[in-house]
């Protein structure tokens, strides 16, 4: 660490980004870090690629100014991103340990909920996140709906710390930004978001190789349940929705983690623009992804249910039977605005 002036203020040991609002922010989160020196690591049940990629990056740079990190989270890292770096040092459990840090940093979560870990909210806690639906629930709260994804968010307080950006901590971050802005596909992806990737594989991280774990590396099982899915394909002007049942998932043999993603392949259908992923669960719920290629929002529509997330990739879910949980969603995609004059190659 080392000492540094900005906008007239001494701040020991941390370098405070001036912009406004955000960096007011970001010094609360700073100025916790700097006087704790141990900290539980946690993000949302169900992590996806930002999740992990953030929560890696941000453990390493808690390492270099020698504070003391323990990872945990209610579900265990996906298989597409377990060869991360220090991937292996994330504990999968219901429950805080009980050896935990007092001090917790929760990522891409709008409550304590959202986590799935009992006993979290015993905790002092530090919220960063930057979805539209991000809630201030914790005792400091730094959310930027702004930024492309948690990693811009990490990658910012790594700078204003001064930790090194390393080739491990840069694969981490780069393939946060990579599968949270949908491979660079996303509203919201700008110049800025460019700038933070070449800046990552300058720091080290293989964009080719990256992107190929990413994207060609996944199981059969998870192309059966795509084939199923397919099957169930239906549309209504420039919405497309699919589904899988329980059964087809135990034909598959698939993991839930293989389901990541394949909303995206309705969604790249020629004047779609809005798709949408039923999976069904064993208690009757269904699981929805929603995608829109930025002429819906998706995050409120998700938040009608509990959900949230971006203007562009949410996720929440319904109540059964399929009828019910294709009705309520529907209806308010519709309600944003969405065609629906069925296509004649599609109509169900």
């Amino acid at each position: 660490m080392y000492q540094g002036t900005t906008s007239g203020r001494l701040f020991t040991g941390f370098i405070i980004s001036p912009k406004a609002g955000q960096g007011l922010m970001m010094e609360q989160v700073l100025k916790e870090i700097q006087k704790r020196e141990a900290f539980l690591l946690t993000s949302h049940a169900r992590p996806d690629g930002d999740a992990v990629g953030s929560l890696l990056a941000l453990h390493q740079i808690l390492i270099q100014l020698g504070k003391r990190t323990h990872m945990v989270m209610s579900d265990a890292v996906p298989l597409i991103y377990a060869p991360l770096p220090f991937a292996e040092a994330v504990q999968h459990s219901g429950d805080v340990p009980d050896d935990a840090p007092d001090t917790a940093i929760v990522l891409e979560c709008d409550s304590v909920q959202r986590t799935r870990l009992k006993g979290l909210d015993s905790r002092f806690l530090i919220n960063i996140d930057h979805h539209n639906s991000g809630r201030s629930f914790a005792h400091v709260n730094w959310i930027d709906p702004q930024a492309c994804a948690v990693a811009e968010m990490v990658h910012n307080l790594g700078k204003a710390v001064g930790a090194r950006c390393t080739p491990d901590m840069a694969t981490c971050l780069y393939t946060a930004v990579l599968t949270d802005t949908g491979a660079f596909c996303f509203v919201g992806t700008n110049d800025r978001t460019f700038e933070l990737a070449l800046e990552l594989v300058r720091c080290g991280a293989d964009p080719v190789r990256i992107a190929h774990r990413v994207y060609f590396s996944s199981p059969a099982s998870k192309m059966r349940l795509l084939g199923a899915a397919l099957s169930n394909l239906h549309r209504e002007g420039s919405l497309a929705y699919m589904h899988i049942t329980v059964d087809e998932m135990e034909r598959s043999g698939g993991l839930e983690e293989d389901c990541e993603g394949l909303v995206n392949y309705a969604l790249g259908i020629e004047g779609i623009e809005v798709a949408l992923f039923f999976r069904e669960l064993i208690d009757g719920r269904f699981r929805v992804s929603l995608r829109s290629k930025g002429a819906v929002n998706v995050g409120a529509v998700a938040e009608r249910f509990g959900g949230g997330g971006h203007l562009c990739a949410s996720g929440c879910a319904v109540p059964g039977p399929l009828a019910n949980a294709l009705e309520s969603i529907t209806t308010h995609v519709r309600t944003a605005g969405i065609a629906q004059n069925p296509s004649p190659e599609m109509r169900s």
